[in-house]
């Protein structure tokens, strides 16, 4: 985006390039449903397809947050700190980057995940992905938020939704101990290399709804001031 369009956007509202980072976000944490549907059937050829769509939707993140960060004009009069909001998306960017890494890494081995944990990873990667959409789903308050001045029902509807994201994250740490678990119970017939990259990936899973708690948490900060 061309940087007069951009410093326009700012123009009729300082937060739409916001929101917009954390939709692209969002998506790019969503396409590990299809990427681990091939990886589970072993399909090489569909995974790295959906693997370049990750890298492509995390590179436009990372251009947009490249973008905020040198055009977020100073002197703004907003409820929030420019650092606040500096900050919150870069958290936001740390999810897009989480799921470039997880896609990058299992194409790059081409990683044998057992059937017996298939199911098990598939819903905890499930709830992981609720959790960005949660995030997603509060920053794009941002707008609404600016119009009641951070008070009253907004202020009441995003913290909510907050919550939900924390519920969701104890979920997921829940999730993972018993992944964990179950891979502790076959890893001895397995390469131990291969467990090594196994237990990564599982938490490099439950990263993604760390990090939502993260955005979440900076929204709380910004909430308080």
């Amino acid at each position: 985006m061309p940087a007069n369009n951009f410093l326009n956007v700012f123009a009729k509202s300082p937060l739409k390039p916001i929101e917009e980072h954390i939709r692209i976000v969002h998506n790019t944490s969503e396409q590990l449903r299809p990427f681990f549907v091939c990886v589970f059937d072993k399909d090489w050829e569909a995974a790295e397809k959906v693997r370049k769509t990750i890298s492509r939707l995390e590179k436009k993140a990372d251009k947009l947050k490249r973008d905020v960060r040198l055009q977020l004009p100073r002197g703004l009069f907003l409820p929030v700190e420019r650092t606040d909001l500096l900050e919150l998306i870069t958290q936001q960017d740390k999810i897009a980057n989480r799921a470039k890494d997880i896609a990058g890494r299992i194409i790059g081995r081409e990683m044998d995940f057992p059937v017996k944990m298939q199911k098990s990873l598939k819903l905890y990667i499930e709830r992981c992905i609720d959790a960005t959409g949660q995030a997603s789903k509060a920053v794009n308050e941002f707008d609404d938020l600016l119009e009641s001045g951070f008070r009253g029902r907004e202020v009441e509807l995003v913290e909510k939704i907050i919550g939900k994201i924390d519920g969701i994250e104890d979920d997921t740490d829940m999730m993972q101990i018993k992944l964990r678990r179950s891979l502790r119970t076959i890893e001895k017939d397995l390469d131990p290399v291969d467990v090594m990259f196994l237990y990564n990936i599982i938490d490099w899973i439950g990263d993604l709804a760390d990090l939502a708690e993260r955005v979440g948490a900076r929204l709380e900060i910004m909430l308080a001031r």
